[in-house]
């Protein structure tokens, strides 16, 4: 079973892990679609503090076993469509992107939940470092 998770994962901490640990409990193969500098300022607006390959080079050292990519500048659907997950795994506070709709997934939603948010949330990890 694919076991599909997405995210941003600037400054890979306990809570990233934690979610990336309960997702690949749930399948035998854990894919993670780590999102594009560009994508994260479109949606956040502001760009992550380490950039998309150090991002992306974090999770790989974390997850060895994962197949590790980075996600479509435009489409979040092209690389959920060539990944064909049977479980697309989201965190306690993430939301489909906008203009994506459950109907547009061939597969299974589950969230996970979290490790201490009041914690171990990025938004607060990055105001402490400001």
């Amino acid at each position: 079973m694919r076991v599909l998770v997405c995210g941003t994962f600037d400054h890979l901490h306990p809570g990233h892990r934690f979610f990336l640990r309960e997702a690949q409990k749930l399948g035998q193969k854990l894919y993670v679609i780590v999102a594009r500098d560009a994508s994260v300022k479109r949606i956040k607006g502001q760009f992550p503090l380490q950039s998309e390959k150090e991002r992306m080079a974090a999770v790989c050292e974390a997850f060895p076993g994962a197949v590790v990519v980075l996600g479509h500048a435009k489409d979040f659907l092209i690389p959920v469509k060539s990944i064909a997950p049977d479980i697309l795994c989201l965190g306690y506070d993430q939301v489909l992107p906008a203009g994506i709709q459950r109907e547009d997934l061939a597969c299974d939603i589950v969230r996970v939940g979290a490790l201490d948010p009041s914690r171990y949330k990025s938004s607060l990890l990055r105001e402490s470092q400001d």
